[in-house]
């Protein structure tokens, strides 16, 4: 697991005292559901509750020389019960334990993320809020296109946001599941009942399994931390680019004392963004990894076992990282409306070419005439160095014949673009 950048609440979840404790939480859980139906007398699970626990240097220890987990934790806290430990395990198999107390700690796990999605969500609305009519070009393939502001850029990130926070939700519940069957599933040795009431006492459903749980319900978690990793690199690289230099109408906030390069004193790089975007692809090689355990040998085999130890821990944990680290990124994020503006300007009007073919397309004109004529002022105000794209269409003769001066100044209008922003806001829910 990496521990560099883990919170304190994520290494207490995937600590080995944790994972212990949610054995045994389950392991008396079942014993008072099996005592419940009769299956074990009312004293033995009063002396369990009462008297089992574990250490886990122990159960480490036993673990050494009998070479199973389940097996040395077990003998360790037949420890502390004694006789009535005998009826702890009753007629299950290690997986009952493993797989229900693995759904508790993603449980667990996932609820935190819930908290910084939603903390995520909640700090790019505001912002996005504070830049509702701040206007910014827009572009496609990386080349100006049209005006749009910077606000609703973030509106949109809230969007993807939301669609992620419905998902995380649903695979959380999805992921919530418990497995008390028996060694393949059949519940041989163990009335189904147990099951169901283990279940309601520990906040799980039942589900139908072999001797594991689907695996494909695992995959399910960790594709869909994937896919929120992948947004937060979407909107991590969008920051990385304005960023830039030639750019520069967004930047993460560069600290006093802080340093940008050994050799070069005066960069200020955008190293968070950079960061989280980098840590996107270990988030989708882990879903690979997961996805790769679905397909087990008949019951099962344990090929999964030893790949999730590592990929659903570092997954939650570089989540959290990610999410906390740009939540960071986005409040103090430094916008520079002034290059924004100066940035719409810098094609010299090119980008309200549209409006014009549409104004004369509205008079009657083919769009193809239309289109080559205003495409025909448009080149030529790429390829030169000051002429405007105002006064360039305006002197086109078969603009003129269609379009008034008021018709032309009504094309370039900015505000007209962004007629429609509060509509757009209205809909994703932001006020």
């Amino acid at each position: 697991m990496i521990t560099r950048y883990t919170r304190p609440a994520f290494a207490k979840i995937w600590s080995d005292e944790n994972k212990f404790q949610k054995w045994l939480e389950v392991e008396i859980a079942v014993c008072a559901a099996q005592a419940e139906l009769g299956y074990i007398p009312q004293s033995a699970i009063d002396s369990i509750r009462n008297k089992a626990k574990f250490d886990t240097s122990r159960v480490l220890e036993i673990e050494s020389e009998v070479k199973h987990d389940v097996i040395a934790f077990l003998t360790n806290v037949a420890e502390y019960v004694g006789e009535d430990a005998r009826y702890i395990h009753l007629g299950m198999t290690s997986n009952d334990v493993l797989d229900t107390s693995l759904s508790l700690l993603l449980r667990e796990a996932g609820e935190i993320l819930v908290a910084d999605l939603r903390m995520l969500r909640d700090v790019v609305r505001n912002r996005a809020i504070e830049f509702k009519y701040t206007p910014c070009i827009g572009r496609t393939h990386g080349v100006h296109a049209e005006p749009i502001t910077f606000g609703l850029k973030l509106a949109l990130w809230h969007d993807e946001i939301v669609r992620n926070l419905v998902r995380l939700e649903e695979v959380i519940d999805g992921i919530s599941v418990i497995k008390i069957s028996g060694a393949v599933g059949t519940f041989q040795h163990l009335d189904p009942r147990v099951e169901e009431k283990t279940g309601r006492m520990l906040g799980l459903k039942p589900v139908n399994a072999t001797q594991v749980v689907p695996r494909d319900l695992h995959a399910d978690f960790l594709t869909t931390l994937a896919v929120i990793g992948a947004s937060i690199e979407k909107f991590a690289t969008e920051i990385r680019s304005l960023q830039r230099t030639e750019i520069l109408e967004a930047e993460e906030y560069f600290s006093k004392g802080q340093k940008g390069s050994s050799a070069m004193p005066h960069k200020r790089n955008p190293i968070t963004c950079e960061r989280v975007a980098g840590l996107a692809r270990l988030l989708r090689s882990n879903a690979m990894a997961a996805l790769e355990n679905v397909a087990l040998w008949h019951e099962r085999d344990i090929t999964h076992s030893s790949v999730e130890r590592v990929i659903l821990p570092d997954s939650t944990v570089l989540l959290d990282y990610m999410l906390t680290q740009f939540t960071s990124v986005i409040q103090s994020l430094i916008v520079y409306p002034d290059n924004m503006l100066r940035n719409i300007n810098k094609t010299r009007g090119l980008i309200f070419s549209q409006p014009v073919l549409l104004a004369l397309t509205s008079k009657g004109m083919r769009r193809e005439d239309a289109y080559k004529a205003v495409q025909e002022s448009a080149m030529s105000v790429w390829q030169s160095e000051n002429e405007n794209f105002t006064e360039v269409i305006s002197k086109n003769e078969i603009v003129r014949k269609l379009l008034s001066e008021h018709d032309l100044s009504q094309c370039f209008d900015m505000s007209r673009s962004l007629q429609h922003i509060d509509y757009l806001f209205e809909r994703s829910g932001i006020k």
